[in-house]
């Protein structure tokens, strides 16, 4: 295999080989248990009731106010930004550790191993696709109509397999020299979830522009943003083409960075596994 193949490339031309993978990963992932698959889901339906009991019921949390003064029950409010970031840290955890998991594969030399990663983004897709469908049936009982701007949940879902797919080549390649990496991973994603406006609303920073921007920094927040904007904002992603130009200068710059950690250390991993 020629390692200085453009890696988008290889990805590309070894899609079908990605879905196949990706289709057997979810398969097999809770092969051996009764319930199966249906593992896949019920942990984040609980833990989405557990919150909604928590913070609407126990707390009594107010519905969220946007700017166009549409009033948005809780339980939908939290789902819109939950579903977002369950495929994030389920593709996230297990990508990091896709070279470990599949290491019989990396250790064959005729094996593009820079799929491995990609196999790993695409299987979370299958629970991702299943609790949008969740998030529509939650916001259609609640009243909301069905509208023109719901298509770009599918551009946010695009936005959101790209920024972790350029982080996993940076996280699977590292994690094999330095195993606490999982761990460290495990602990930002607890940090992440209350950094991003999940349960919490950014409007409850307008008077602190300084930690408004702070949180603007990161990339999640334009995904969960952008979530909710093609639920209940009304308005087009390129119509706030700051954060637009700004989530995917990001993202590019860490999908170069992942593929350069990942060419310098692709040689060692055979040796290393």
């Amino acid at each position: 295999m020629n390692e200085n193949k453009p890696l988008l490339k290889e990805l590309w031309t070894s899609r079908a080989l990605i879905w196949k993978l990706a289709k057997n990963d979810f398969k097999t992932r809770y092969a051996g248990s009764y319930l199966g698959i249906i593992w896949a889901f019920i942990q984040p339906v609980i833990t989405v009731l557990v919150y909604w009991l928590v913070f609407e019921k126990g707390f009594s949390a107010k519905p969220e106010l946007f700017a166009s003064g549409l009033e948005v029950p809780f339980v939908v409010y939290l789902t819109s930004g939950l579903v977002p970031w369950f495929y994030f840290s389920e593709s996230i955890t297990h990508s990091t550790n896709a070279l470990i998991e599949y290491h019989y594969l990396v250790k064959k030399v005729v094996f593009q191993i820079s799929i491995l990663p990609a196999v790993k983004v695409v299987a979370a897709c299958f629970i991702h696709g299943f609790f949008i469908g969740v998030l529509y049936l939650i916001y259609l009982c609640y009243g909301f109509g069905v509208h023109l701007y719901n298509i770009q949940i599918l551009y946010y879902s695009f936005c959101m397999m790209a920024l972790v797919l350029a982080v996993s080549y940076t996280f699977c390649s590292v994690v094999i020299f330095f195993r606490d990496l999982s761990q460290i991973v495990a602990i930002g994603l607890q940090i992440g979830m209350w950094a991003t406006p999940i349960m919490w609303s950014v409007s409850n920073l307008e008077g602190h522009p300084l930690l408004l921007t702070i949180f603007k920094i990161n990339p999640l927040y334009y995904v969960v943003m952008g979530y909710r904007e093609a639920l209940f904002g009304g308005r087009w992603f390129f119509q706030d083409w700051k954060m637009t130009l700004y989530f995917w200068c990001v993202t590019i710059l860490l999908f170069l960075l992942g593929r350069t950690v990942f060419n310098r250390l692709r040689v060692h991993f055979a040796d290393v596994l």
